[in-house]
C-alpha cells in the first residue's frame, strides 16, 4: 500500500508543471474570450484607409454600399475617394473648381465658405471630375463631337493642364487621348495659353506628322510668327486622318502620339492578321502601331501656368471625335521610343521658322 501511495505522489509531482501550464493557458483563453468583440469602428484608426487605398472606383462603390460607417470614412479628407481622385486627376483642373484635392484654390470671391475642406464630399467630387474633365466647352457638349457648323472651328476642353503641378512632380505626367472615327476634312490637336491672356499655341497635325508652334504678334492686320518641325512622316492613305491621337505633358515638355487606322482590305487581313485590332466606335479599319513625335517642345512659349487642350477643325461637316481618356500613362515610353528611333533628331535645333500676315500669298497658301 505504501508503494502505491508513493507512486501516486510521484505521478502528482510530475504532473504539477503540466497542470500549471494548462491552468495558465486556460486562464489566458478565458481572458481572451471575455474581450469585447471588434467592430468596424476599430478600423477607422488606420487599417481601413490602408486597405481601401488599394481599391479602384468600382470596388469602393461596392464597399460603400455594404456599410454606412465605411461609407462615411471613405468620404473624409483622409479617405480613399480623395486619394483616388488625386491620382486620377493629377495635373488637371476644372474652371472655377480648382485642382481635385484643393477645391477652394480658385473659388469665386465670397463663395469659399461652401468649399471648405471639412464639407467636401470626396466621392461626389470624384464623380463630378470623372464626368466633367473629358468633356468639351460650349457650343459643344459631352465628350463626343458629331458635327461642326463652321470652318476653322475650335473645340476647347473643359479641363486645364496645370504646368506648375506637373513640373513639380518627378514621375507622373498628364496624357490626353482622342479617337477620330469619322473625319470630314482635317483636324489637329493643340494646347493654348489663352487662360493667362497669352496668344500662343502648339499644334499637332496627325495627317502631316508635323508640330507647329505659333504666336500672334498683331491682331489687325493679323500677323503670326511661328515655327514647325516634322518628326513623323505624312499619312499616305489618301483620306483624312482616322485613328487615335494623343498629347503628353511631362514636367516641362510636350510629346504627341498617333495611331492610324489602316485600310481594311482582303490583302491586309491575309498579310497582317495580328494588326486587326479594330477601333472602338463605328470605324471599320484595323489599327497600325503607335507612333510618337518624342518630346518636341518645352513650355517657354506659354504664358501663365495653365494650358487648355483643344481640337481645331479646318472645315465644317460631320465628324465623330471622342475623348477616350485623360490619365497619367501614354501608350509608349517616350524616352525609350525616341532612343530606339534612329531618325529622331534633336528638337531644340530642328525647328524651321515662318511668319505670315492675313491677305498675303503666304497666308493664303497656309490656309
Amino acid at each position: 500500500m505504501k508503494c502505491t501511495f508513493q507512486a501516486h505522489d510521484a505521478f502528482q509531482a510530475a504532473a504539477r508543471p503540466l497542470y500549471s501550464v494548462c491552468r495558465t493557458r486556460s486562464t489566458e483563453l478565458h481572458s481572451v474570450c471575455e474581450m469585447p468583440e471588434l467592430s468596424f469602428a476599430e478600423l477607422s484608426g488606420g487599417p481601413y484607409y490602408n486597405l481601401a487605398g488599394m481599391l479602384d472606383a468600382n470596388s469602393l462603390c461596392s464597399m460603400d454600399a455594404t456599410c454606412k460607417l465605411l461609407r462615411q470614412l471613405s468620404r473624409t479628407n483622409l479617405g480613399p475617394w480623395r486619394a483616388l481622385g488625386s491620382r486620377a486627376f493629377y495635373g488637371v483642373e476644372l474652371e472655377r473648381e480648382g485642382i481635385f484635392d484643393q477645391p477652394d484654390a480658385h473659388a469665386e470671391q465670397g463663395q469659399c465658405s461652401r468649399f471648405k475642406m471639412s464639407r467636401v464630399d470626396w466621392k461626389v467630387r470624384y464623380h463630378h471630375f470623372k464626368h466633367s474633365v473629358p468633356t468639351f466647352c460650349s457650343p459643344f457638349s459631352g465628350r463626343e463631337i458629331t458635327s461642326v457648323a463652321h470652318p476653322d472651328e475650335v473645340a476647347y476642353l473643359r479641363c486645364r493642364l496645370c504646368t506648375d503641378v506637373v513640373a513639380a512632380g518627378c514621375s507622373q505626367g498628364v496624357y490626353l487621348e482622342v479617337e477620330v472615327a469619322s473625319n470630314s476634312d482635317n483636324l489637329s490637336m493643340a494646347v493654348v495659353d489663352f487662360e493667362a491672356g497669352g496668344c500662343s499655341s502648339v499644334t499637332f497635325s496627325p495627317d502631316t506628322g508635323a508640330v507647329i508652334r505659333e504666336r500672334k504678334v498683331r491682331e489687325a492686320p493679323r500677323k503670326v510668327e511661328g515655327a514647325y518641325i516634322q518628326p513623323l512622316p505624312t499619312v499616305t492613305t489618301g483620306r483624312p486622318f482616322h485613328g487615335l491621337m494623343g498629347l503628353y505633358l511631362y514636367q516641362d515638355r510636350l510629346a504627341f502620339f498617333r495611331r492610324c487606322e489602316l485600310p481594311l482590305t482582303g490583302l491586309d487581313r491575309e498579310a497582317n492578321p495580328m494588326q486587326l485590332q479594330l477601333m472602338p466606335g463605328s470605324a471599320q479599319g484595323p489599327l497600325g502601331p503607335w507612333e510618337t513625335t518624342g518630346f518636341v517642345s518645352d513650355l517657354d512659349w506659354a504664358e501663365g501656368r495653365r494650358l487648355t487642350p483643344c481640337l481645331a477643325f479646318r472645315d465644317e461637316g460631320a465628324y465623330r471625335v471622342r475623348v477616350v481618356q485623360i490619365g497619367a500613362t501614354p501608350p509608349l515610353d517616350v524616352q525609350k521610343a525616341t532612343r530606339q528611333d534612329a531618325k529622331v533628331t534633336d528638337w531644340r535645333t530642328s525647328w524651321s521658322d515662318f511668319d505670315w500676315e492675313v491677305g498675303t500669298p503666304e497666308a493664303a497658301a497656309s490656309a
